[in-house]
């Protein structure tokens, strides 16, 4: 199934996460720091609590 994700914060990049591993995910943001972070795949979310 393809999916299409509007948003990759908290909410949007983990619903992504957890998407993909059955799914074929498309994340799409605004941002182009958080979409070429993403790409590299590094996370664009700092948590330092995680």
């Amino acid at each position: 199934m393809k999916i299409a994700v509007a948003g990759a914060g908290y909410v949007g990049l983990s619903n992504a996460v957890l998407l993909a591993q059955y799914n074929r995910v498309t994340a799409y943001d605004i941002i182009q720091d958080k979409v070429d972070m993403i790409n590299a795949k590094q996370s664009p979310i700092i948590d330092h609590d995680l």
